[in-house]
């Protein structure tokens, strides 16, 4: 048996109310429709969702434990069927759209997938934050993702669905869409094409920036395999590819990358070539957790010698007849000390040139020595036909795999934190050249850092949405917040209660239970302001909390749009 959400007559924000917009003459007002902050009702859609899958390890699970037999039982090997589609040819096209066909939202995310220009309708906040450099950092204090990114407009439509497995069949065809993308070489919209992860990110954020990283590496691997190929091409027109040894003979030179200057082999007196190297792993915070485990647990360090294995073997096909302190100097100029003038000629007499030159440390001299022993390991092969060190088809696999199983809590903690930290920089944006509402919203602010910042946020969720509930308010409608804030003529003086802005305005949402602002008496009260008591009356209802026999049947819970 299926339960509502949210009671019916409870109030949600998709516009502002007419006594608030009532003579408001500002911008926001003029584009109250154009969905320029999000919802605070998708918000506690998230927020719910998030509350009510703790017990389920996947989607998967979400989508199984439906009890429509047939219809879910089709849905709940969505994600097979569909690859299998996928490697056909054929599409899941038909059963989606008479799924979702009618809500333009989803369509026009999924089309913007399909589309290779990926274009979004993102809400435009990117020049605000540009010129602006005192606007909070959001997604980095809530661990959340950027405001204009792929994961907040997924975020929005997520939370615009009607039911739990909705968001679920949603969720796995985007996961379709993102595996086709990565297929096909296309870049996922709204992520950055090849910056590493932002560990101040979610990790649903960081795990999307590993994917279009990858295919930037990829392209740049077939850029620079091609170059190599056609070295042996161009050396008869260029003398400077080639390289003479010791023996005297001429060898060419693979995979390098620039010349450095003044700088010569010790031994052969020829020019130094930076080689192109291989590019190290795509480190998320959960890759970091990982491998300190596996550190701590085998005392491995493995993959920091094969890195500098690999880099000993590009250097030497860069750069024939070199040796080891030549990609010393290179590599760790630390560990080379250079010999003065006068030192230079009393050793020059020995014919040990290298050390004529200078010498490495005491910890290179060692016996033994790890560097000395990979070094005569190494071969001269360039980056490009060595092994590599960092597959990224595993790499996409592994991630694409956990969004089919990510857990359905998880999957809407970071959806949540992600929009709320979207919507307040979006706000911030907007409210911050009006002195008397930046003060409010800075109180507002810090609630809701300090909150989400906290190992138990999940226990306020509802209050923290109350008071986004406030800032999307103030975003929308600046001047109608600032006339209920506003001490009028007739009202007695503010207690201790309800000073400040923010006391007045969160009595208008509802009391925010344990937080730094006292809640409003329970007795009565007489309103004297119409507009005021609207407002409370608008704002101080809850949710209802589902009996435990409504919460036996979680995965067709209905969401009002």
């Amino acid at each position: 048996m299926s339960f509502p959400i949210f009671d019916g007559n409870v109030y949600l924000l998709k516009g502002i109310p007419n006594f608030l917009a009532k003579e408001d003459n500002s911008p926001a007002h003029v584009e109250v429709n154009n969905n320029i902050i999000p919802s605070s009702a998708v918000l506690k859609q998230l927020a719910i969702g998030f509350q009510t899958t703790k017990g389920l390890r996947s989607m998967k699970d979400l989508l199984a434990s439906s009890r429509d037999s047939s219809p879910v039982k089709e849905r709940s090997g969505l994600s097979l069927s569909a690859m299998k589609s996928f490697v056909v040819g054929e599409r899941e096209d038909d059963k989606f759209s008479s799924e979702f066909g009618r809500n333009e939202k989803v369509m026009s995310f999924i089309h913007s997938l399909l589309n290779a220009e990926g274009n979004f309708s993102r809400k435009k906040v990117g020049s605000c934050l540009k010129t602006n450099k005192m606007i909070t950092n959001f997604s980095k204090e809530l661990h959340g993702a950027p405001a204009e990114s792929f994961v907040t407009e997924l975020a929005a439509v997520v939370g615009s669905l009607k039911t739990l497995r909705k968001m679920a069949l949603f969720w796995s065809r985007v996961v379709l869409e993102l595996r086709r993308l990565w297929c096909e070489g296309q870049y996922i919209p709204g992520i950055p094409t090849d910056e590493i992860p932002n560990l101040n990110s979610c990790l649903l954020y960081q795990d999307l920036q590993v994917i279009n990283c990858c295919i930037s590496r990829k392209q740049r691997r077939v850029i620079a395999t091609q170059s190599l190929d056609a070295v042996p091409k161009q050396a008869n027109r260029d003398p400077d590819l080639y390289a003479k040894i010791s023996t005297g003979e001429r060898v060419l030179r693979l995979g390098a990358h620039k010349r450095l200057e003044n700088t010569t082999l010790l031994k052969t007196g020829e020019p130094v070539y930076t080689p192109i190297m291989q590019e190290g792993p795509l480190l998320t915070e959960e890759v970091i957790r990982e491998t300190e485990e596996l550190v701590l647990r085998t005392g491995s360090v493995g993959a920091g010698c094969s890195q500098l294995l690999s880099d000993m073997q590009a250097f030497k096909a860069a750069n024939p007849g070199c040796i080891l302190e030549d990609f010393v100097r290179w590599h760790s100029p630390p560990d080379w000390t250079e010999t003065s003038t006068d030192d230079e000629s009393k050793e020059s007499i020995n014919g040990d040139l290298s050390s004529s030159k200078g010498q490495l440390s005491t910890r290179m001299q060692k016996e033994g020595n790890l560097w000395r022993e990979l070094w005569e390991a190494a071969k001269s092969i360039p980056a490009v036909k060595q092994s590599p060190l960092y597959d990224e088809d595993l790499s996409v696999e592994g991630i694409l795999h956990g969004f089919e199983n990510i857990s359905p809590s998880g999957f809407f903690e970071q959806l949540f934190l992600s929009l709320l930290s979207s919507g307040c920089t979006i706000a911030e944006a907007r409210i911050s050249t009006n002195e008397d509402l930046y003060k409010l919203f800075k109180e507002c602010k810090e609630y809701i850092i300090i909150t989400c910042q906290g190992k138990r946020w999940v226990e306020k969720a509802d209050d923290i949405c109350k008071v986004y509930e406030t800032v999307a308010m103030m975003a929308l409608c600046p001047n109608g917040v600032i006339r209920i804030t506003k001490p009028q003529p007739h009202e007695p003086p503010a207690s201790d209660e309800t000073k400040g802005g923010f006391g007045k305005v969160g009595v208008m949402f509802g009391a925010i239970d344990n937080s730094p602002w006292k809640t409003p008496p329970k007795g009565p009260k007489k309103q004297e302001d119409d507009t005021t008591a609207q407002a409370s009356l608008m704002f101080s209802k809850k949710p209802p909390k589902p009996t435990e026999k409504q919460v036996g049947s979680i995965e067709n819970i209905p969401l009002p749009q």
